[in-house]
């Protein structure tokens, strides 16, 4: 088969996908392999690819080839999830376009219209994958509102309530005004904005005199019920029990003492704003103060509001024009310029209101009380977190855990299963029927009441279902026990065989939303971990360490990377710049360093391919014995960086280990081994040479396979023949093997300080000139003379005792090499030249004699590292003396 002169991803990535799936390397059932299992964190059916699911999937996918490769029965499950709000709000779009109000239709038919979008753009961030070379077993393809799955989260709520871990409560949430809906504390972003300080001034109700306060929210005083001071406060001391007047709608209010208040904080007066600040809500429950809400579930006011010029307005249109009539009226003391920290909805962006609301939660600290292995698995590395200095700010968040908010007011998700009758009395039930049955068997509970009632029998049609769903992540955290049917049947083949799954891959800003509480599922309903490693990647940001954003237009299109430079190319890029938990300083030039590998691979494969072979025995026996040579130091090189890549991979270092063999392949096999054995100008080579240079192709392919999937499978189909429905996806991945590496260091140091030479000079690479060496261990260099001649262009070698004259000294390691060149030796460079190396050798023996002479370093690194500190220390000091001797010799 003739070789394409340039290596063109675009007709090979499609073509080898195609028979991936068509082989179905991907796909996965239980039999008596090992299983090695990954989840993947499942998208938004409302997402497209960006540039952080490039890295998550290709990490992924690494994870799994390798896995694969290894003999082991690799699964990973890719789908996608609902997302409640995300995709309501499309939806919500959708029917914007098309003239129609949410508020016009019944919930039957929007979820109609939901269902109707996800159909047609749902699956095309999975799709997307495909062209990443994402090996998923796309025969498992799981959604997150499946009847099965709907079914587990239900089951899940059902249980809870029994085990008295979810309970119903009027509590301060985080409101998304845009969303319409409740959020967790997880859902909050807060972000620094530049804000005003408003000093506004309250008479007293009997006008003797005013007090100041400072807020950021003008708008909020007309819900105050109190202003609040310290006790201990001796400039309001006389104040305390007195009333002062909201300006505008001369509501009087009490002036009320409470250490909460910082008597050096602002202006030491609070003013108390219970329906509107958590803190002012605990404060006011306290105190025994009325709570005021003012804004609508859209944020806008209210009647509430008592003042006509603001009822119906936005709050922050609310705010600019309260802030101006407060000046005219003679309230405002001052304004400053004040930056502050804003709530605001991770999915829409809108500011955050606190709001008093009836919410369904579960009882955090009940559940880790129950199931103490959610934080010492984690603690004791049962389940590993890479790197490991995520295990803290886990610890944290465990320690200080807060109930979480499960319900949202939306209609697409899972429906909460409660029931509810006229007097507002509730079961918690599956189905209607199930809850009729109760209502009509039970005692059902009365919330206002909080006891259980009596009830006369009632129909189905007196009863009504609670019409908001969970919260997504309630469906997500069930997410490796429900895709493989576990809450359905613990006992069902798969989820045996694949829980727990192995690893996970995931972003640090979702620990809490998703790690934390898949962990907690894991325990308290299978009964152990669900996953034995979690792999946390960094944020992808530009050069500039902003993070890639559509709005800033910093982020490419992974899609148009794709395009242009292959799957590959930009796998590798995104590898390369990316250590575990460490931010992604993401640049282009890694993505053609990619490329740039590609070719590098591809060029070096049509080298070897276009060979003449012909046997060992038409061939000079000194021209085989130092091809047996090369062959047996690259063997030694290749086994060496096996066991250091597997040694990386294995602690999750994946960047190190791509660096790894990438250097093995650019410049272990390219630069030095295929130059040690390519024959001369249109000349033959040996059969057994040949060999070897395929295999270790072979080898190297496989190795890099997981990487870069697609450039590997061409080459490694290329090799020889293969037989139909052979891949390199189920080759063996190489294993480290009990091979020497033959000590070429001197060689490969002398033939580069020759070349190095040569281009300093300007001297031709064809003309060629007598060395000598000055060595104390010859045999480093003999059995290699046949390689220096050739890869240095060296017409003769002799092996000396003492100085030469007349010839260029290059110190290799503590031998010294002398070059004979026709040319006059200019003393004063050659000596700069040598005092500059002294120079820089003496700095860094100083900083090896400084690690070398703290006590804390040699007494608690290993002592290996220990030693090889000293070794470097023995040979600088070696080296610089040949250097010090020369630069003698010229003066």
């Amino acid at each position: 088969m003739e070789l394409a002169t340039k290596y063109t991803p675009q007709n090979i990535e499609d073509k080898w996908y195609s028979y991936w799936m068509k082989n179905r390397y991907f796909h996965s059932e239980p039999d008596n392999r090992e299983s090695f299992t990954i989840v993947i964190p499942p998208p938004n059916v409302t997402g497209v690819l960006h540039m952080g699911h490039m890295l998550n999937n290709t990490i992924q996918d690494v994870l799994t080839r390798r896995a694969r490769m290894q003999g082991k029965n690799a699964c990973w499950v890719p789908g996608t999830d609902h997302a409640s709000i995300a995709t309501e709000a499309k939806v919500v779009q959708m029917l914007r376009e098309k003239g129609i109000k949410k508020s016009d239709l019944s919930r039957e038919d929007f979820l109609k219209y939901a269902w109707e979008w996800k159909e047609k753009y749902g699956g095309i961030i999975l799709k997307q994958l495909e062209k990443l070379g994402a090996s998923c077993d796309w025969e498992r393809t799981r959604f997150t509102m499946e009847p099965e799955m709907s079914d587990a989260v239900t089951d899940v709520f059902i249980d809870l309530h029994k085990k008295g871990m979810i309970y119903r409560g009027l509590r301060m949430v985080n409101w998304d005004p845009q969303g319409k809906t409740a959020l967790s504390d997880e859902e909050v972003i807060y972000k620094e904005v530049n804000s005003k300080l408003y000093y506004i001034q309250y008479k007293l109700a009997d006008g003797s005199d005013v007090v100041t306060i400072a807020t950021t929210r003008p708008e909020t005083i007309l819900a105050d019920t109190a202003i609040c001071v310290n006790p201990n406060d001796e400039r309001f001391k006389h104040l305390i029990g007195k009333k002062v007047l909201v300006p505008f709608i001369n509501r009087e209010i009490p002036i009320i003492a409470d250490e909460y208040v910082a008597m050096d904080f602002g202006t030491g007066c609070l003013k108390v704003t219970p329906a509107h600040d958590l803190n002012d809500y605990t404060l006011g429950q306290k105190h025994g103060l009325p709570v005021i809400d003012i804004l609508t579930e859209e944020g806008f006011l209210n009647e509430k509001a008592e003042d006509k010029r603001y009822i119906g307005k936005d709050r922050f249109a609310v705010r600019k024009q309260i802030a101006i009539d407060l000046e005219e009226a003679g309230h405002i003391a001052k304004i400053e310029e004040y930056k502050n920290q804003v709530g605001t909805s991770e999915r829409t962006g809108a500011v955050i209101e606190p709001r008093l609301s009836l919410q369904w939660w579960v009882d955090m600290k009940k559940f880790v009380a129950k199931n103490p292995q959610v934080l010492e698995a984690v603690m004791s590395d049962e389940i590993k977190f890479h790197p490991a200095k995520m295990k803290n700010t886990y610890k944290h968040w465990i320690d200080n855990i807060k109930d979480w908010c499960i319900s949202r007011q939306l209609w697409w998700g899972q429906r909460i299963p409660v029931w509810y009758d006229e007097q507002g009395n509730y079961v918690v039930a599956k189905t209607a029927e199930e809850a009729l049955a109760k209502f009509n068997s039970q005692k059902p509970t009365n919330e206002s009441e909080g006891v259980a009632m009596n009830h006369a029998p009632l129909t189905i049609d007196q009863i009504q279902q609670d019409e908001d769903v969970v919260d997504t992540w309630f469906s997500s955290w069930l997410w490796p026990i429900s895709v493989f049917n576990g809450f359905k049947d613990k006992n069902n083949e798969d989820i045996k065989y694949y829980y727990p799954t192995n690893d996970l891959v995931t972003a640090p800003e979702i620990m809490f939303f998703w790690v934390a509480r898949m962990i907690m599922a894991g325990y308290e309903w299978m009964g152990q971990k669900p996953f034995s490693n979690v792999y946390y990647t960094g944020i992808v940001r530009d050069k500039q360490r902003r993070k890639m954003s559509k709005s800033l237009g910093n982020s490419p299109d992974p899609l148009d990377l794709i395009a242009a430079n292959g799957a590959d190319a930009v796998r590798m890029g995104m590898l390369l710049c990316s250590p575990a938990g460490n931010d992604i300083l993401f640049d282009e030039a890694l993505i053609e360093q990619g490329r740039n590998f590609n070719n590098k691979i591809w060029n070096a494969f049509r080298l070897v391919k276009g060979w003449e072979v012909k046997a060992d025995a038409t061939f000079d026996s000194e021209l085989i014995k130092s091809n047996q040579l090369s062959a047996q130091w690259f063997a030694g090189r290749m086994n060496e960086a096996i066991h250091d890549i597997e040694s990386k991979l294995s602690d999750y270092k994946l960047s190190e280990a791509l660096m790894g063999i990438y250097k093995l392949i650019w410049d272990d096999f390219c630069s030095w081994y295929l130059e040690m054995v390519k024959p001369a100008f249109q000349q033959p080579i040996d059969q057994t040479t040949y060999n070897n240079t395929i295999s270790f192709f072979d080898e190297l392919m496989r190795l890099l396979h997981p990487f870069m999937p697609f450039i590997t499978e061409e080459i490694w189909q290329s090799i020889i023949e293969r037989k139909e429905g052979e891949s390199i996806c189920t080759a063996t991945y190489p294993q480290n093997q009990n091979i020497n590496l033959p000590d070429m260091a001197r060689v490969f140091e002398c033939i580069t300080q020759v070349r190095n030479l040569r281009n300093s000079k300007g001297i031709s690479p064809k003309e060629a000139f007598a060395i000598a060496i000055k060595t104390t261990h010859q045999q480093a260099y003999l059995p290699y003379f046949f390689l220096i001649k050739k890869l240095a262009n060296v017409s003769g070698i002799s092996m000396v005792n003492e100085k030469q004259e007349n010839a260029i000294l290059l110190p290799v390691d503590i031998d010294e090499v002398y070059v004979f060149l026709e040319l006059a030796i200019d003393a004063d460079a050659e000596k700069e030249k040598l005092a500059t190396e002294i120079e820089y050798l003496s700095g860094f023996l100083k900083l090896v004699e400084a690690k070398l002479g703290n006590e804390k370093f040699v007494t608690n690194a290993k002592p290996e590292l220990v030693e090889k500190e000293r070794q470097k220390k023995a040979d600088t000091e070696a080296k610089m003396k040949v250097l010090e001797q020369s630069l003698a010799s010229l003066k």
